[in-house]
């Protein structure tokens, strides 16, 4: 368990650096983790600036949100993240960014809608840029317990989902390591760029 806990944290403050360097992970917003075994996770403690992690940045959690270690409180949104971990144990991190494009288009719309990009197919299960991914944006709240829910009845009905946005908040996706959900993060924000740039071509 310490290998693993260490090697993830590693991990973990990387992509938070890179994201940072992108400008995608303001101020101390955003949370980071990852799965550490069946039934706990590794995620960033509240009120850490995500592009200054360190070892210190991090606590245990079991599967229902409640920190495992005493002093440390995990961040308010850990539902979100627990809700995928549940739901999936093929689930091995859960990232959350807010970017200018995520958050701007989250503003504007109900729904975000990729179809024919090439980079599209850095997601599993798509295999060409014929195809169309949808993104949900759901309104944003305080009570992360009903918007978790909200989030689970859609995934239940569209388990194709990559990825959704909160209204005015940010983006989050999952996947099998922390290294293939950073790609995600990375391809979301390239699409999102290209759709954001587009609606300005369209004006």
């Amino acid at each position: 368990m310490h290998d693993t806990m260490s090697r993830l944290r590693t991990e973990l403050i990387a992509a938070g650096q890179f994201f940072h360097s992108r400008g995608w992970v303001p101020a101390t917003s955003s949370n980071f983790s990852a799965r550490l075994s069946e039934a706990e996770i590794l995620i960033t403690s509240s009120g850490q600036h995500k592009g200054r992690l360190d070892d210190n940045g991090f606590l245990r959690a079991d599967l229902q949100g409640v920190s495992l270690e005493e002093g440390k409180r995990p961040s308010a949104e850990t539902g979100l993240h627990t809700l995928m971990y549940r739901r999936d144990p093929a689930v091995g991190c859960v990232l959350h960014t807010h970017s200018v494009n995520a958050t701007v288009l989250s503003m504007r719309l109900d729904e975000v809608v990729f179809d024919g990009y090439e980079v599209q197919k850095a997601f599993p299960g798509v295999g060409t840029h014929a195809s169309r991914l949808l993104i949900p944006v759901f309104p944003n709240s305080q009570d992360i317990p009903a918007l978790a829910e909200v989030v689970g009845a859609y995934l239940d009905e569209n388990p194709q989902t990559v990825g959704y946005l909160i209204r005015g908040h940010g983006l989050y996706t999952w996947g099998a390591t922390v290294a293939d959900t950073q790609r995600h993060i990375e391809a979301l924000e390239f699409l999102f760029e290209c759709v954001y740039r587009q609606m300005l071509l369209d004006r």
